[in-house]
């Protein structure tokens, strides 16, 4: 368990999970609001790592993050559409993403994926043209 400031940011300066049981966790939580389930493992100022599942169909929209990130499929098989290109991810297939590329995610089998995002500072987050998520 990693104990958090008021703005969610973790104090730890380390943590380990056992990301089998998360899913597991993530399993325990359905039904999922939009067929999918996401939760924040490890939050900092300068970085993310949320884990993601998804039950097959559902959809992630087009978005983008405003920091540079991967994506690690865990468990099932992942579409990832960047720029037109349809991108598979089956369990152990890595993409990684320059900040603020537009991309949409679909499940094709039931799935779990950890995205990890190296966030921008406040003050580079407050110069972008377009903001994305929040800090």
């Amino acid at each position: 368990m990693t104990t958090s400031r008021d703005d969610g940011n973790m104090i730890d300066e380390f943590a380990r999970f056992d990301l089998k049981q998360e899913m597991t966790d993530a399993q325990s939580k359905k039904p999922w609001t939009a067929g999918h389930y996401a939760k924040t493992l490890f939050k900092k100022e300068d970085f993310r790592t949320v884990l993601i599942a998804m039950e097959p169909k559902a959809r992630m929209n087009e978005h983008h993050a405003d920091g540079t990130l991967s994506l690690q499929a865990l468990k099932g098989e992942i579409q990832v559409s960047v720029r037109g290109k349809s991108q598979d991810l089956s369990e152990g297939s890595l993409l990684t993403l320059s900040a603020s590329i537009p991309h949409e995610v679909e499940a094709v089998t039931d799935s779990a994926f950890l995205l990890t995002i190296s966030w921008p500072s406040n003050s580079e987050l407050l110069q972008m043209k377009h903001r994305g998520y929040g800090t």
